[in-house]
């Protein structure tokens, strides 16, 4: 790994360069359904004013995603961020190997086939029925069903996660259907391909980052053993649920398709499991508890003696899961490798809901630090109370740990998020959204006031939108809650103490985005940028 020279002509502040990341707070139209717009937002509304404010691209290839129709999301916005350069991401990759054929050649789907064929049991698929590219697609699990079933496979179970989330918050009954109709079509020359179980993606299975592990024991409850609330089918089960509970599709509660004969899709021994998820925040922890010999996330029972296989790698640090169907995308040199191999010290922080995105999703898909002695991470514990309930989240708690940390271990490098504009955005719920873009407004002016006494930088954007859209038009004119991330840019901007204006002259590329920001916060530090690094947005001479 390269050491980092010195920069030409610019000088690294005295204190640290701080890269906050406004989760979720993109830049929208400015309507009644704008959150960031609606709230009251004094310091947003001063960094618009300054010459190093601009917008970036956050979403489709400027991220690494298949096309400019899909939405960025906050595993490949850090990806970018901490990387510096656009990296092919793990829809794409998986579009590209089912394309290909190369998924169906590798070991991991060959054991898959061999092992049900053998032994009778199901192949079965579990992830979120989607098709918002976030997390996972239909049309992957689509291509697998029907492979499988090309190749001879039997009996295929689908244990479904409905979503809500990265599409509108009730559209679970249009992904069913269609997959219903796959399903029904492959149940031919004796072949028995069913849905088995399912529930909202918020209340079973997709926990992250060990914040509720009951959310993975509900699913291991459902998926695994069959117990939970019968239906005679998904469609039942969601129409029923939507009535009695009011809730939208990711805060369903988890439910079991039974026939005469009781569930009919229990996870047994010799069975094979495919994880479609591609994105691996919300997929590591069920990948625990079926591949982890000593386990403690939850009781798990006796563990069927499967095959398991993650649509990826979800932890290249752990190699978890030991088979996937698809290589996950490899990304070495990263901003914090850099840094900490040229022995600049380094400070990640946020709540548990994003600390992953400023550590493992940061530094290009790894869990542990580069250097233990140069990099001190800290996660502030997330609430377990509804997000509505609570939109101002751990901000305040963030920012007193920061601005400790700083005076503490003095560090040159900081980067954090603030998840409230992404976690209570996906709530729908638009006042909420607004407490919590106002709380994340008020913390980063603390922050900038604190810097200015310690003669630090701060580089301020955010990852995706979210907050900025929160409702959609329907074709009959009518507003729907929107729950999903935006296609949005991003606000961008430097505040530095030493600039007569606050903040240095930006001259953006040609489409810059978030890959853009590595190589400016090299340059804040003094650093030249490297070859492999997308180009810096600051100006080339002051």
């Amino acid at each position: 790994m390269q050491t980092l020279s010195p920069h030409p002509w610019r000088r690294a502040p005295e204190g640290p360069v701080v890269a906050i990341v406004m989760d979720g707070v993109g830049i929208g139209t400015g309507d009644h359904g704008d959150a960031v717009a609606q709230a009251h937002t004094p310091t947003l509304d001063a960094l618009r004013g300054l010459p190093s404010f601009t917008s970036l691209l956050a979403h489709g290839t400027a991220v690494g995603m298949p096309s400019d129709a899909d939405m960025g999301n906050s595993e490949v916005g850090h990806n970018a961020l901490g990387a510096g350069r656009i990296v092919d991401q793990g829809a794409k990759l998986v579009s590209e190997a089912i394309a290909s054929g190369a998924l169906f050649q590798g070991d991991a789907w060959r054991d898959a086939i061999t092992t049900v064929q053998q032994s009778g049991e199901p192949l079965h698929f579990i992830g979120l029925l989607s098709d918002g590219n976030v997390h996972s697609h239909i049309d992957h699990l689509i291509a697998l069903l029907q492979h499988a079933a090309g190749e001879g496979v039997q009996r295929a179970r689908v244990h479904i996660l409905v979503d809500g989330r990265d599409v509108p918050g009730r559209s679970a009954l249009i992904y069913i259907d269609r997959l219903e109709q796959v399903l029904a079509n492959l149940s031919q020359g004796g072949r028995d391909y069913r849905i088995a179980s399912g529930g909202g993606r918020m209340i079973v299975t997709m926990d992250r980052y060990e914040a509720d592990w009951q959310i993975v024991a509900r699913g291991w409850q459902v998926h695994v053993r069959g117990e939970g609330r019968r239906f005679a089918s998904a469609r039942a089960a969601i129409e029923t649920l939507y009535k009695e509970t009011g809730l939208d599709d990711q805060n369903l509660p988890g439910f079991v398709i039974a026939d005469e004969h009781g569930p009919v899709g229990l996870i047994r021994d010799g069975a094979a499991v495919l994880l479609f998820n591609f994105r691996g925040d919300r997929a590591l922890e069920l990948t625990r508890a079926f591949e982890e010999d000593h386990f403690t996330g939850f009781e798990r029972g006796v563990r069927p003696r499967v095959l398991f296989a993650g649509m990826t790698q979800y932890d290249g640090d752990l190699k978890l899961p030991r088979r996937y169907l698809v290589a996950p995308p490899a990304i070495a040199g990263t901003m914090g490798e850099m840094l900490a191999t040229s022995g600049v010290s380094q400070l990640a922080i946020s709540e548990t809901h994003k600390f992953g995105h400023v550590t493992y999703f940061w530094n290009g898909n790894r869990s542990e630090p580069f250097d233990p002695k140069l990099e001190t991470y800290v996660e502030i514990p997330s609430d377990l109370s509804a997000l509505e309930q609570r939109p101002w989240m751990k901000a305040a708690e963030i920012t007193d740990r920061l601005l400790a940390e700083i005076d503490r271990i003095h560090p040159r490098f900081v980067r954090l998020n603030f998840a409230n504009g992404d976690m209570v955005g996906h709530t729908g719920d638009l006042h909420a959204t607004i407490l919590a873009v106002e709380a994340v407004d008020l913390c980063v002016g603390r922050i900038l006031a604190a810097l200015r006494k310690r003669k630090g930088v701060a580089v301020i954007t955010a990852d995706h939108g979210n907050a900025d859209q929160m409702f959609d038009r329907r074709p009959d004119g009518a507003l729907q809650v929107r729950t999903s991330h935006t296609l949005n840019r991003v606000p961008f901007a430097i505040v530095d103490p030493r600039e007569p204006a606050g903040g240095p002259r930006l001259a953006p590329p040609p489409g810059a985005g978030l890959s853009n920001v590595a190589a400016t916060c090299l340059e804040l530090l003094g650093h030249a940028v490297p070859e492999n690094l997308r180009t810096s947005l600051l100006a080339a001479a002051q």
